[in-house]
């Protein structure tokens, strides 16, 4: 009898056990994957990594007519305003760093705090390319003077800002190379212009992006070779107008491979009259549109930084603030929306490789089922589309939301 309790008891507690597993298996495993949902982060809604818009023909421009003029922080903040509104990362601010300026810069550069907007500063010496009459100053002063610039503003620079010594460096200084002849001896002055602003930088503690050394597209085909390109962080950044959206992003695919690195678009937009002609609103709207959306997955474009805001042939607002249908393209792509999620089977198991298709739009699970689709607002469609072999494909329609999750 002793022996049969035994047998008994021991027959029931490997039941409770083996119902133990099971649970664990089916259930438990299941509430600890929804508690890794609950803590998976929203993908970013940016297009790019860096999405700018330049001010230059305020920011510089009327740098020393309005140094004085208290009234032009109104106009300043408005601007810095609008561009924050579409989804911009950063705001390129053109003023020049001479002492001279340095006031309004700041002015500019606290606006830009106030929209939580990162500054991509695009200013250089006046003397490099003799703006506002300043005398003509050399390569060796360039150094010296950045470097001061940045050890004696540490306030002015936040993590995340973005610093070009010297944009289009071929306008000044010891000239172009393309008619110089002296490709070498450019390539050293940008190197040696990127490790010690880097060094400068690191003085002050402050992480900043410094390779952004924006030239025309023929330069950087002609200096940016793979091992100056690496010397110089692997980014070639082009200040590059096009007839076609099509060719700008053709030029672009060709200069990464050529170089190695990713590429900047340091300044496009249209219409630029000697390139695109006239154009009406909608036309410049159409041609950036269908530029943005020929770079959607393109890996080789890091960033982009429209020319420019306000001011010129390029201008997206109007001179009294109003926007052109430009803006509404640009913020489309700039502030995404996103729908991401995961995949299981009927046991619960994640689904690797699973095709998820938005319109014309397509991705795959990964290991884990997870995936992720960015698209612009008002793209056309609102069913996500869930194929697999072996399983009859699902649709789920999307909700009117900026940010989804499904499971």
């Amino acid at each position: 009898k002793i022996l049969s309790l035994l047998l008994f008891f021991g027959a029931g507690i490997f039941f409770l056990i083996l119902m133990g597993i099971i649970f664990f298996v089916y259930f438990e495993k299941d509430i600890f994957r929804k508690k890794a949902i609950v803590n998976y982060p929203v993908p970013s809604q940016r297009s790019f990594k860096f999405q700018s818009v330049d001010t230059m023909k305020y920011s510089r421009d009327l740098s020393r007519e309005k140094l004085n003029d208290s009234l032009f922080d109104l106009t300043i903040d408005k601007q810095i305003e609008d561009i924050a509104k579409i989804g911009a990362t950063h705001v390129a601010i053109a003023t020049p760093y001479d002492d001279e300026f340095l006031p309004i810069l700041k002015r500019w550069v606290r606006s830009a705090r106030k929209h939580n907007l990162k500054v991509w500063f695009r200013g250089n010496w006046s003397g490099w390319e003799g703006w506002f009459d300043y005398p003509r100053i050399s390569k060796e002063e360039h150094l010296s003077k950045t470097s001061k610039f940045i050890l004696n503003n540490p306030n002015l620079f936040e993590d995340g800002d973005a610093f070009s010594s010297c944009p289009e460096c071929e306008n000044g200084g010891p000239g172009d190379p393309r008619q110089t002849g002296d490709a070498e001896g450019y390539k050293k002055f940008l190197i040696d212009e990127y490790r010690l602003v880097n060094s400068s930088f690191a003085k002050i503690n402050k992480e900043i992006i410094t390779n952004l050394f924006s030239m025309n597209g023929d330069v950087a085909e002609l200096i940016m070779d793979k091992n100056t390109t690496k010397s110089l962080g692997k980014i070639v950044t082009i200040d590059h107008y096009t007839d076609t959206p099509k060719q700008l992003i053709k030029d672009a695919d060709y200069l990464a491979k050529k170089s190695g690195g990713q590429i900047v678009l340091g300044e496009f937009g249209v219409p630029i009259p000697d390139i695109n002609g006239e154009m009406t609103e909608k036309q410049q709207a159409r041609w950036i549109g269908e530029m943005l959306f020929g770079l959607e997955g393109n890996q080789n474009v890091l960033g982009v930084n429209y020319w420019l805001n306000v001011g010129g042939s390029t201008g997206i607002w109007k001179e009294d603030g109003t926007a052109t249908l430009a803006v509404e393209i640009i913020r489309r792509y700039f502030d995404l929306n996103v729908v991401y999620g995961l995949v299981y089977d009927e046991l619960n198991n994640p689904m690797k490789n699973v095709k998820i298709e938005y319109g014309n739009r397509k991705t795959i699970t990964d290991k884990s089922g997870y995936y992720e689709l960015k698209f612009p607002e008002n793209s056309g469609e609102n069913i996500l589309k869930f194929l697999a072999p072996g399983y009859f494909s699902q649709e789920v329609k999307l909700k009117n939301k900026k940010n989804q999750f499904l499971k």
